[in-house]
């Protein structure tokens, strides 16, 4: 496994086959994507797992994270957050927050993340503001 730095339209098909699936691909660009910094999981070339990272100031929000349904539960999603943390606590960035589906809540609080606030819904699914402080 090991991760690699991706440009956005790298990103597009996984997070249409993992998130969105019934939409089109152009619903999975996201406004800001030419400025983040986006993230993928390799294992033997192939790519199984994209992350975007938006920053601001001291402060970074994780959007986008996928994993091929196939490589789910096998460590990626983990590697990948685990990596993303170490870079944002490299860089002194000091809040690190994104909008999980609530179905990962589990996932994310083994990481020390918390939620924030109530849940709140996109497109009919049902999401929680998360976060912690590096």
């Amino acid at each position: 496994m090991e991760i690699k730095a991706l440009q956005w339209e790298d990103t597009i098909p996984i997070r249409h086959k993992v998130l969105w699936p019934n939409e089109p691909p152009s619903f999975c660009k996201v406004e800001g994507d030419e400025q983040a910094s986006h993230f993928g999981v390799f294992i033997d070339n192939e790519l199984h797992c994209v992350a975007s990272l938006y920053h601001n100031e001291k402060s970074a929000r994780l959007r986008k994270f996928a994993t091929l349904k196939t490589s789910q539960g096998k460590g990626l999603g983990s590697f990948m957050l685990n990596f993303l943390m170490k870079q944002l606590q490299d860089q002194s960035t000091t809040y690190f927050w994104f909008d999980a589906r609530e179905s990962a809540l589990a996932f994310y609080a083994r990481h020390g993340f918390k939620t924030e606030g109530d849940r709140f819904y996109k497109k009919d699914v049902a999401y929680f503001k998360m976060s912690v402080n590096l």
